[in-house]
């Protein structure tokens, strides 16, 4: 059962275990959908993705993904993950660091004015 559930307007996640020095989520990205360009202070982030085709910028540089894929993102990264299929793409994220709040993003660019 998963510890916390939230809806976004680009899809949902819902976390699957959390500690002290990690976080592992699942996450939803509706097709057509994407997240804010963003980074963090405090955490890393290594993303799998196990569905879907997804377009992700990482430092400016975009490139394309398909299921088996594996992201690594250091602290202070720019990232941006998209939905260029037409089925949810689901990522494994598995977050490590000092932090893991929602608080810890820097939006450089967002398509939902947040």
């Amino acid at each position: 059962m998963a510890l916390e559930k939230s809806d976004r307007p680009w899809g949902r996640y819902e976390v699957l275990q959390e500690s002290a020095t990690y976080k592992v989520k699942c996450l939803w990205i509706n097709p057509g959908k994407r997240f804010s360009y963003q980074r963090h202070t405090k955490r890393a982030e290594h993303w799998y993705i196990v569905q879907g085709s997804a377009e992700i910028t990482l430092n400016g540089v975009t490139t394309t993904h398909q299921p088996g894929a594996n992201i690594n993102i250091a602290i202070g990264d720019l990232h941006r993950i998209s939905n260029i299929g037409l089925i949810d793409v689901i990522v494994i994220e598995v977050q490590t660091g000092t932090y893991f709040g929602e608080d810890d993003i820097e939006r450089i660019e967002d398509d939902f004015g947040r």
